[in-house]
């Protein structure tokens, strides 16, 4: 089996509290979230594909599973699929025939996915780039270099050839791409600056999630500084070393500060009314893929954070 076959492969390994759930429903449930849905039907088509493996053998749509069961999902590449340039209005911070770099909404996913074909800023890219993207990453990431999770707001950039694509794919592969993020967390710092350096990769059992993972899990760094402390929050700006998957979201839960408003990482109550984590990719910087010039970009941030930043400031 070669992995490049796969867009991706999922080992899920069972507790007692999971055991005796139909395997259709259990993988249902626990690989769908906000960005992507894999219902029912679909799973069961992957367990008659051979996609699905328990203990290293083919398994039935019906198989109930065990303590100790080791799943393993292979999720094929979506081919053929018809994505429709929508016309939503994007906030450019700039454009030219190489790049375009945007400044994402709260609540914007970046491309499709299973279950989530409209709406996402591939839509509006191929509406405003008149389907002018880089096609690298296939029919569902047309342009898409990086990507930014739903809640999380600000600057992202996309390509409109293969060229400019694969010179930005090489320098974030080389970790010299600037990236700051701008977030407000739980609880005061001690500090005023420091560093989480550990590897991040999939959750052992919560599929959602993603965890500091020494056994499995890949280098993560993030830089951290503290601009204010408030009573019971902090204000920080992140820079970004490598770029994993829900990266200063793990760090930042992993060392007590976890981020405002994110309800997937953080069980603290939280006082306002939020959709997902307070963060915001403010400044991204990088050599031009045709100019070779350095170019630096900042978007500013939303206001709901604005908001939220001034009413702690006034309860201090």
């Amino acid at each position: 089996m070669n992995n490049n076959e796969f867009e991706d492969i999922i080992e899920l390994n069972i507790d007692k509290t999971q055991e005796g759930e139909r395997i259709d429903k259990f993988l249902s449930d626990m690989l769908s979230s906000d960005e992507r849905t894999y219902s029912r039907s679909y799973i069961q088509k992957l367990i008659e594909a051979g996609n699905v493996c328990v203990n290293d053998k083919n398994t039935k749509t019906g198989y109930k599973i065990s303590y100790n069961d080791l799943i393993k999902v292979m999720i094929p590449y979506l081919e053929d699929i018809n994505i429709v340039a929508e016309n939503i209005p994007l906030d450019i911070v700039y454009e030219d025939d190489d790049i375009i770099l945007v400044n994402k909404p709260k609540g914007m996913v970046v491309h499709p996915s299973a279950g989530h074909y409209t709406g996402t800023l591939v839509n509006a890219l191929m509406y405003h780039c008149s389907n002018n993207l880089s096609g690298i990453n296939g029919v569902m990431r047309p342009g898409i270099v990086h990507r930014i999770d739903k809640d999380t707001t600000g600057i992202i950039v996309a390509c409109k050839n293969d060229a400019a694509h694969i010179s930005l794919s090489e320098q974030l592969k080389e970790h010299n791409i600037t990236r700051y993020y701008y977030a407000i967390c739980h609880n005061c710092f001690k500090e005023k600056e420091g560093t989480v350096d550990a590897p991040i990769g999939r959750h052992p059992v919560e599929r959602k999630k993603m965890a500091i993972n020494y056994k499995n899990g890949k280098k993560a760094v993030t830089h951290y500084e503290v601009l204010e402390n408030f009573r019971n929050f902090a204000y920080i700006k992140c820079k970004l070393e490598t770029g994993r998957t829900h990266q200063i979201r793990v760090h930042m839960a992993s060392i007590s500060h976890p981020l405002l408003g994110d309800n997937v990482y953080c069980n603290a109550k939280c006082p306002f009314e939020l959709e997902g984590q307070t963060l915001h990719a403010g400044v991204l910087g990088f050599i031009h893929p045709r100019t070779g010039k350095y170019m630096e970009f900042s978007a500013p941030l939303p206001e709901y954070f604005e908001k939220i930043l001034d009413i702690l400031r006034n309860r201090k």
